[in-house]
């Protein structure tokens, strides 16, 4: 177990900093993320024992606070904010675990073995040594995934079972990463130096064997052991992970109620722009269709890589000096296309620490060819530029100014998918989405956002729907329900649909922090513009903002009207 020295730590932020050493021990997945070169040939244990190690950790990380909170200079504005936010997450991480939710852990999109297959994309691959280091971390694939298993064994024992929708989703991904006589690690490995040729193979074939072995224990074992268990979580492990999630203790049923009145106003702005596509469309969702069909495309995997990569140039060329101020490195970001056999939505990955791995946005084709324009703009607005990629790589630029801790992995979720759904609409305000076409699929996306509050929250609390809501007055929200109204108020296609609403039920509380983390934004500005009044200069808000690191959704709103 890791212990962290404590006779050098003297305040808040070194308190984090021993934090972070700590954890990359014990976790050697966030150290390949924040490119600490040492962990690139392990992986966590993620039995039971180990978990615990996690825990103790947290543990002993609060007791080391309590003493630096109370030394001289522990109350500078550095000092507070880091403590603040590591006390506030650690509490969260540990009530989550001391729920043994760790024990349940299965998704479409989130779990120990999503982790693992997921790391090996952004592994250096550059020299012998670096494929040295890939074989050596798929030879601790079979351990990482038996102990997985091992915990959601244990949660079967204790009665704590995952869902059903999530296991048979899950099962199927593994089946389609195990391959059918060569899998996914076998690909990755193809890749490799021909005098490591035998090793990578045999370490590949080796962690294919510990795929298909979790896939059969969940198809013949964990499937019909959880069979007839709820989806949904209810409203007390519900607010337990949406403090998780948001770095705060929600309102849920305000919050609720907020979801419905943005959908409201967004259906109206949305019908607006419909009428400018499609005269007459009955819903917007008509004219979207139309959109699909006939609107503007990019045609290949290959050419649409490309596009999204000239979009997040010439963002950055054009925001930089106006409304932000960049360093070069930041200025760095990739498009790249996701591994296949994931979920279907896109995602970011932030920079290693000294920028030698720059930021990635990753798209998910879903064997798609064809990619409508109208979809991927504000999707890429929020992904890359200047969404996660100028926040997250902003924090890794000024991590000497903060601490390791809060420009890693201290973020909070909300904060993060908050501001990228406020610069979607900052590019709105800005003019970037003037077409009616590209304006559409941003409200689309905001509509998106919106009818996630009002599912998420609706169907693992079984909320009543409104009265005056068009779909099913009066009746209580379930997963078949949520599955119908999300997929009449999305511009998506139907595996899409699919996949979030797997993705919800197996991360409760997470989907509703991007509309109510935007709201977060969106106030704090507006507090600040007050303040300032005709002095306000939002391009040096904008980087005070994105230069402090993360924070709960409370704090958020506090700091951001300070600045």
């Amino acid at each position: 177990m890791s212990v962290i020295p404590s006779s050098r730590l003297a305040l808040p932020r070194q308190v984090a900093d021993a934090y972070v050493d700590a954890l990359i021990a014990l976790d050697p997945i966030t150290g390949t993320y924040l490119g600490v070169k040492e962990s690139a040939g392990s992986l966590p244990d993620f039995s039971p024992e180990g978990q615990k190690a996690f825990a103790e950790l947290a543990r002993t990380t609060l007791a080391l606070l309590d003493e630096a909170e109370g030394r001289p200079g522990a109350d500078s504005d550095a000092e507070r904010r880091c403590g603040r936010l590591l006390r506030e997450r650690l509490t969260a991480e540990l009530a989550v675990h001391e729920a043994d939710e760790h024990l349940r852990t299965v998704s479409n999109i989130h779990s120990p073995a999503h982790s693992v297959r997921g790391v090996f994309t952004v592994m250096p691959t550059g020299t012998d040594e670096d494929w040295a280091a890939v074989a050596r971390r798929l030879r601790a694939v079979p351990a990482a995934l038996e102990g997985y298993r091992a915990s959601l064994a244990l949660g079967l024992e204790r009665g704590l079972p995952g869902g059903p929708r999530a296991t048979e989703t899950f099962t199927g991904q593994l089946t389609e990463w195990a391959g059918d006589g060569r899998g996914w690690f076998e690909d990755f490995a193809a890749a490799g130096p021909e005098p490591l040729r035998a090793e990578l193979d045999e370490a590949a074939r080796a962690a294919t064997g510990a795929i298909a072995a979790l896939r059969d224990w969940m198809r013949d074992v964990y499937a019909p052991a959880v069979k007839g268990a709820p989806d949904t979580v209810g409203r007390e492990r519900y607010a337990r992970w949406s403090r998780y999630f948001n770095g705060t203790y929600l309102d849920l049923d305000e919050a609720y109620a907020y979801g419905w009145s943005e959908y409201h106003r967004l259906l109206g702005e949305m019908r607006t722009e419909a009428e400018k596509i499609l005269p007459g469309a009955a819903t917007p969702w008509e004219a979207l269709s139309w959109l699909d069909e006939n609107g503007t495309h990019i045609e290949g995997v290959e050419e649409t890589r490309a596009w999204l990569q000239s979009l997040m140039d010439e963002a950055i060329g054009a925001l930089d000096g106006t409304h932000f101020e960049l360093a070069e490195r930041v200025r760095k970001v990739e498009s790249r296309i996701a591994p296949p056999g994931g979920a279907a939505a896109p995602y970011y990955t932030t920079p290693s620490e000294d920028f030698s791995r720059p930021g990635i946005t990753w798209l998910p084709t879903m064997g798609e060819t064809r990619f409508p324009v109208y979809d991927l703009t504000s999707t890429w607005y929020h992904e890359g530029v200047p969404g996660h990629h100028l926040q997250l790589a902003q924090w890794v630029h000024v991590a000497d100014q903060l601490s390791r801790y809060q420009a890693s992995v201290g973020m909070v979720s909300a904060n993060a998918e908050g501001w990228a759904l406020y610069a979607e609409r900052l590019m709105d305000e800005l003019g970037f989405l003037g077409d009616p076409e590209r304006r559409i699929g941003y409200l689309d996306a905001q509509m998106m956002r919106s009818t996630r509050i009002i599912v998420d929250i609706g169907m693992h609390l079984r909320l009543e729907i409104p009265a005056d809501s068009p779909f099913h007055p009066g009746e209580r929200w379930t997963p078949e329900l949520a599955q119908e109204f999300f997929g009449a108020h999305s511009g998506r296609p139907a595996d899409f649909v699919e996949s979030e609403l797997t993705r919800y039920l197996s991360m409760p509380g997470q989907a509703i922090g991007y509309k109510l983390g935007e709201r977060a934004w969106l106030l704090g500005r507006e507090n600040a513009r007050k303040a300032h009044g005709d002095a306000f200069d939002a391009k040096a808000w904008h980087m005070a903002a994105l230069s402090q690191g993360s924070l709960g959704l409370d704090d958020l709103v506090e700091e951001l009207s300070k600045l």
